[in-house]
């Protein structure tokens, strides 16, 4: 039998549930709106009209100005981007929307393997080389003080756009645009790296139009690049509260019209998806993935480059690239994951409340999805390193909900001060390096800080349900209404949990479970992926309402998370 996490049903107020079904919503949706804290049906308006002004985000109008008399002068911008599918998406965003307002403008993207993150010193001597008058960084600067220092001595402006929290000391820039800088009061802190670039743009396009050196049709263009900001938000797994709901969801309508750049459109064609049918999950599991794979492997110029292309053959050609590359990405992380399993067989992971694991033959480009893994298999905080050179360890870590990892490693940091050489990240999700020498040192270190940050009930894991559903509510229009919302991280797609007489089952694909089950006198066609042995009649199941497309017809299907 299946040895199930404990299922917790999530509360659902009723007062909210009332209001959305008097505003017009189904109960059984209007259920799971209620018990993710929407108490009124504005919150669901994803209209652009409803995005948050500009005039929130502290510099933004500054940096629009800085950004409007470089256009005018023409002085040369080169964007400093990050490796990943944010850093990627929000260098595009900033590549194509300065240079649609007349700037001169080009980027480098460093490799991580040669130059690590963020606007580092080296980085900044490497930019040096093209002359530009102005750096601007993209998801990453707000803990660049050595880069900025290195930029200012050798005379170029910097500009950071980020959104990753600051350190104790901000970086001495000419400007910086970041929600969670001090004195910001902008209502949403969870814009990723690409939402805050779009916002600049916002904020330049107002200068622009006011300085009457900008066409209403040039202005209009810069919604075509919401497909990037929703592609960008959705990959980097940031909370997706009201405002970043209204970025991915014009992101996703661009899209299922058509209207989307040749790389992103490649992208799906590689994917084997229908970019007419696209949910946001399909932007986290399916896409940016793929996107993630040249930083994690290569060099993300690549990723870039796809996502800059305006010809759909050339975009096609990077597109095939990144897909190979995926598919070497998950080869390495399957067999850094057995080995890492392996470590821990010695290990009684009950016994500990955080894991730490080196291997001399990880690939630091998996590193994270190996912690994420592992997270998500032992529910507790993972950190996993790979050898950097040069007698060092990079780390990346995942956490649980209940520790944020950043503040963890800033009180690790401040106990050792010579054991972390940097780090920066948020709550869910870090990076940091050590010296190789250290590592038992942090593992220890590590463990004694999470211990004191959590309880042992933070170690269980539980599953947040949205409670039963009627047999008579679980049909195509319901399923087709649930793929149209907006889910992710902080609003997270629904989860049912009924018990089900299993009625017919058969093995399909070597290693999943094709399944016919009953509720209610209601039979509901099923899949339970990566499970091969046979199931008992009855079972309780934690399960998905989707769709289901083959030969062009749609019908409602179960997915299986959970069974005991």
């Amino acid at each position: 039998m299946y040895a199930m996490p404990e299922i917790v049903t999530r509360s659902i107020p009723a007062d909210a549930t009332q209001q959305l079904v008097s505003a017009g919503y189904r109960p059984a949706l209007a259920r799971i709106f209620a018990a993710r804290g929407i108490t009124d049906s504005a919150q669901l308006e994803h209209s652009l009209a409803n995005l948050l002004p500009v005039s929130g985000l502290k510099n933004a109008t500054t940096m629009a100005s800085l950004l409007a008399d470089a256009i005018a002068t023409g002085k040369r911008l080169l964007v400093i981007a990050d490796y990943d599918a944010d850093g990627a998406t929000a260098c595009t965003v900033a590549v194509r929307g300065l240079s649609l307002f007349g700037a001169k403008v080009d980027f480098i993207v460093p490799n991580r393997f040669t130059y690590g993150y963020g606007l580092t010193p080296e980085i900044v001597r490497l930019a040096a080389e093209s002359h530009p008058d102005i750096l601007v960084t993209v998801d990453n600067g707000i803990a660049s003080v050595d880069g900025v220092a290195e930029a200012n001595r050798l005379g170029i402006q910097v500009l950071v756009t980020d959104h990753h929290l600051p350190g104790d000391v901000l970086p001495d820039a000419e400007c910086i645009v970041n929600p969670n800088q001090p004195g910001c009061t902008f209502a949403s802190k969870n814009l990723a790296g690409v939402g805050v670039m779009f916002y600049v743009l916002l904020a330049l396009r107002a200068e622009l139009r006011q300085r009457g050196l900008l066409s209403e049709e040039q202005g209009k263009r810069l919604i075509d690049l919401l497909d990037l900001v929703a592609l960008g938000t959705v990959a980097d797994v940031v909370k997706l509260d009201q405002n970043n709901r209204i970025l991915v969801q014009q992101g996703l309508l661009r899209i299922r019209a058509g209207k989307t750049c040749a790389g992103i459109a490649a992208l799906f064609q590689i994917a084997k998806k229908n970019p007419a049918r696209v949910i946001s999950q399909d932007l986290g599991f399916a896409i940016g993935p793929r996107l993630n794979a040249a930083g994690r492997l290569e060099d993300m110029r690549l990723g870039i480059d796809c996502l800059l292309s305006d010809d759909a053959d050339a975009a096609l050609l990077m597109a095939t690239r990144l897909d190979e590359l995926n598919r070497e990405r998950r080869s390495i992380e399957t067999d850094m994951q057995e080995a890492a399993l392996a470590a821990l067989e010695n290990i009684q992971v009950s016994d500990n409340y955080s894991l730490a694991l080196y291997d001399a033959d990880w690939h630091q480009g998996v590193i994270g999805i190996l912690a994420s893994r592992l997270k998500d298999k032992f529910h507790r905080p993972v950190i996993a390193f790979a050898a950097a050179g040069n007698g060092e360890l990079k780390g990346s870590g995942r956490s649980i909900g209940a520790l944020h990892l950043r503040d963890a490693l800033d009180l690790v940091s401040k106990r050792h001060p010579k054991l972390i050489k940097k780090f920066g990240g948020h709550a869910a999700a870090a990076g940091l390096s050590i010296p190789e020498a250290e590592f038992e040192l942090f593992v220890s270190a590590f463990e004694t800080v999470v211990r004191e940050l959590l309880s042992e009930s933070d170690l269980k894991q539980r599953l947040d349900s949205d409670g039963g559903l009627l047999a008579k509510d679980i049909d195509l229009n319901f399923a087709q209404q649930l793929d149209l919302q907006i889910w992710g991280q902080g609003f997270p797609a629904p989860l049912f949990d009924d018990d089900f007489r299993v009625q017919q089952q058969r093995v399909v694909g070597e290693k999943h479970l094709k399944l016919r089950l009953q509720k209610s006198g209601v039979l509901f066609e099923a899949m339970l992926f990566g499970h091969a042995e046979p199931l008992p009649d009855d079972i309780h199941a934690l399960y998905s309402v989707g769709v289901n497309e083959y030969n062009d017809k749609r019908t409602v299907q179960l997915l299986i998370r959970h069974w005991e």
